[in-house]
């Protein structure tokens, strides 16, 4: 279906209503949770409106970050879910000591208001990991079963990249990582690597699931590539004449978009056509505008935009010739499960990645992109002109996108396993407090 009578609005699908055995209640605690009309990742929402559509009950409570004057819990209804949001003011830019700050607040008040919510069972989702009190609480005073996902391994991520370094604190982390992992009945993992970093902890493997970040296939394949190709050079003329390199996302300090300025520059020196466009914000966002001056790449053949909301992104990532998912050279991030490369998979565009690790594995085996070396923008520059400039390569490697996409990584088809883990959870707590009366 075009977008074109909807006013460039990608409607929600239809889901196919696989009805559980018996409908829960589920509690869903997220402090980040977004929907497609704001930024950031929807995995929350999308997982959400999927359980909500198999005939769940779902309630979700997270913050509202934005400074607008609101004050106290107030409620919406989002594709079938109970929202409930409480006022945090929180972005990219706080300093570490703001976004512990509130953390905690959320965790405070997110904690009283879960309690008070009846459900048969809480799913709680990290980062950041303190999501861990308020759902704990809950699960205690209601006497559910709670179920813990963890999206990054906190604290190891934070210790790896040095923002959290005093021996207290970082005891303190690792004691309310071990405390989420002890009060969870089951836990999922978002790569294999975390999984395996979860069983270094103690936690039994066979409690582990792993169900990775995935693709919206219906959503990103209700836009064609002439389409969006057309609404993005629409809006960004200047990002015609070559083709298109992108990065959507976070410009933190571990996300690696500087090297995407040394591949433009290098690719200015030598006479390349491609063109780098970056949509996003974050705290180094102005070192890397900084560096696009000081390499004379800003506004010539690379530019940097403001992020876009997630209903945008088929348009983007449709219009783009390659997409990146970029890190620093931690092994920590190796493990990572990025949103942006699951939307490119869905879109049909290959991917570059300049990190080790499953997804690594995931695009050699396939051909659906680009492994690069984490500190040679020189090669990554070389292997994207070798794959942009042979149309047969690129077709397989499109084609080899769509069917990760579609055979492996399709949200319903995940959100489903995340269903039957639940209600698997939920039957074995209600078998033991039956054998217990």
């Amino acid at each position: 279906m075009s977008l074109a009578a909807t006013g460039g609005v990608v409607r929600d699908l239809p889901l196919s209503r696989r009805l559980p055995q018996r409908p829960l209640r589920i509690l869903y605690l997220y402090q980040y949770f977004t929907t497609p009309e704001t930024y950031g990742g929807t995995r929350a929402y999308e997982m959400g409106r999927r359980l909500a559509a198999q005939g769940h009950d779902v309630q979700v409570v997270t913050s509202w970050s934005e400074e607008d004057g609101r004050r106290g819990w107030f409620e919406t209804w989002e594709a079938g879910m109970r929202v409930h949001w409480v006022p945090i003011p929180y972005s990219n830019l706080l300093s570490y000591q703001e976004r512990m700050r509130a953390f905690f607040s959320f965790a405070w008040q997110a904690a009283r208001k879960a309690a008070a919510l009846p459900a048969d069972l809480i799913f709680a989702t990290s980062t950041p990991l303190t999501i861990a009190l308020p759902a704990v609480y809950a699960a205690r005073r209601q006497g559910i079963p709670m179920v813990f996902e963890v999206r990054d391994l906190w604290p190891e991520l934070p210790i790896a990249i040095g923002a959290l370094r005093n021996p207290a604190a970082i005891s303190a982390a690792r004691w309310l990582e071990r405390f989420a992992y002890r009060n969870a009945e089951a836990v999922v993992a978002l790569s294999p690597g975390m999984r395996a970093g979860i069983v270094s902890t103690g936690y039994p493997a066979e409690r582990i699931a792993v169900i990775p970040n995935s693709c919206d296939n219906d959503f990103f394949s209700q836009v064609s590539r002439e389409e969006a190709r057309a609404w993005l050079f629409a809006r960004h003329p200047e990002l015609q004449g070559g083709p298109l390199v992108g990065y959507t996302g976070t410009l933190g300090h571990i996300n690696a978009v500087a090297y995407l300025v040394e591949m433009a520059a290098l690719g200015q020196s030598q006479g390349s056509r491609l063109r780098f466009a970056v949509f996003g914000e974050g705290a180094e966002q102005d070192m890397i505008k900084a560096l696009a001056q000081e390499k004379g790449v800003l506004g010539r053949n690379l530019w940097l935009y403001p992020p876009l909301p997630k209903r945008d992104m088929p348009y983007v990532m449709g219009a783009l010739d390659l997409a990146t998912s970029l890190f620093k050279n931690l092994p920590e991030m190796r493990h990572n499960s990025a949103n942006k490369f699951f939307d490119a998979l869905a879109a049909g565009r290959p991917v570059l990645i300049n990190y080790g690790g499953w997804q690594a594995e995931l695009l050699e085996e396939s051909g659906a992109g680009l492994v690069a070396p984490p500190s040679k923008p020189h090669f990554a520059l070389w292997q994207a002109e070798e794959l942009l400039g042979a149309p047969g390569r690129l077709a397989a490697a499109e084609a080899a996108a769509l069917t990760l996409a579609r055979e492996r990584f399709d949200r319903d088809l995940l959100a489903g396993q995340l269903s039957d883990l639940l209600c698997r959870v939920h039957g074995r707590s209600r078998r033991g407090a039956e054998a217990l009366s």
